[in-house]
């Protein structure tokens, strides 16, 4: 007997059905071929506990300890860096991130490549820090297994229908019931709603986009911080002896397995070039992921407030990872109706009743 069905296989459906698998059986049904498969897989794989709205950055805080005991963390530090004209705006940045002025020496030694005729002004903290992404997913999946729960991939919903107090799913040929759904299905999640004749919570996918390029000049990047542009108009990051650049794009579209586009790939590397000594010659990869937001754009935690047997785990944006442990476990009490750990405003602003 399934007593509670999670749609989507990333971190969000993954780490809550860890959480219930403990006290309940579980099934999880994940479209596509393989765990994580859209935005999980193309995560920054970064935690920055400044980063996000108040409620994000409350789960960003009570997510930490979780990830550093468990050794999911590792370090990689942040450089926020400007031109001269941008100060006002680095001067917001610094206070939003949390970050310290240092000097651009100091930023030139933790990154060589910056030209320092372009760079006037830089900050930095050492606390973001690199998640290993696909071990945490992984451990969560066989935390539902060892319990006794399924995780099932390949399995599309084609339909969903709630009669005589459960929920009939079906996938192809095969019909799943359970009297509890869970739906993570990321930037599909108000077309399950709308599956499910639940009213949809106007969560919206926007297209994130992702260079990978040789390391710059030869160097040995392994060590430097990721490094932003004021305003977060691009980033780069260090990747396994390569280089991400991103040009941090947010263009909202409908659900699909997103690319990256090649103009927008490009105004990306030319705001990262503008402010390097290496030009870009050669582009490994590329590809794009989709970070999906409700409109106040802070994570959808909790049962539908019409349809209470159909709970939300969406809206996660680009904060999957990193709010994982915390989110899940508040979800998880939740269902179970325990009183949650987390500070009762914070679940306030969480739940999807806050969206209707």
């Amino acid at each position: 007997m399934t007593d509670i069905i999670v749609i989507g296989g990333g971190i969000a459906g993954l780490s809550v059905a860890a959480r219930l698998s403990e006290t309940a059986n579980v099934l999880v049904l994940e479209a596509e071929g393989s765990l994580g498969y859209h935005a999980s897989g193309r995560s920054a794989a970064l935690i920055e506990q400044n980063y996000g709205a108040p409620s994000v950055q409350a789960l960003n805080g009570a997510s930490f300890g979780y990830l550093q005991t468990n050794g999911y963390l590792s370090p990689r530090g942040l450089l926020l860096i400007a031109r001269s004209h941008e100060r006002d705006a680095f001067e917001k940045d610094v206070a939003t991130l949390g970050t310290e002025p240092v000097t651009v020496a100091e930023a030139l030694a933790l990154v060589p490549i910056l030209d320092a005729r372009k760079v006037a002004l830089a900050a930095y903290h050492t606390e973001a820090l690199d998640i290993d992404t696909d071990r945490l997913l992984q451990d969560f999946a066989r935390t539902v297994r060892r319990s006794g729960g399924r995780v099932e991939t390949g399995r599309r919903v084609e339909s969903i229908n709630y009669a005589n107090g459960e929920w009939k799913v079906t996938c192809g040929e095969e019909q799943f019931h359970a009297p509890t759904l869970i739906n993570a299905a990321g930037a599909w999640a108000d077309t399950i709603a709308e599956m499910a004749g639940v009213e949809p919570l106007h969560i919206v996918p926007h297209r994130r986009s992702v260079a990978r390029i040789p390391a710059p000049g030869g160097h040995d990047v392994g060590k430097w911080p990721i490094f932003f542009g004021v305003g977060e108009t691009w980033y780069a990051k260090p990747d396994a002896g390569f280089l991400l650049v991103s040009p941090a794009d947010e263009d909202p579209v409908e659900p699909h397995d997103a690319w990256a586009e090649d103009l927008t790939l490009a105004e990306g590397l030319a705001r990262y070039e503008e402010v390097v000594t290496e030009p870009v010659t050669q582009l490994q990869s590329s590809w794009a992921g989709l970070r999906s937001f409700a409109p106040d754009r802070t994570l959808v935690l909790g049962r539908d407030p019409v349809k209470p047997e159909f709970v939300w785990c969406a809206g996660q944006g680009g904060y999957g990872f990193q709010t994982a442990p915390a989110a899940s476990t508040l979800l998880a009490d939740l269902v179970l109706g325990k009183t949650p750990g987390i500070d009762a405003d914070v679940v306030v602003a969480l739940t999807p009743d806050r969206l209707r």
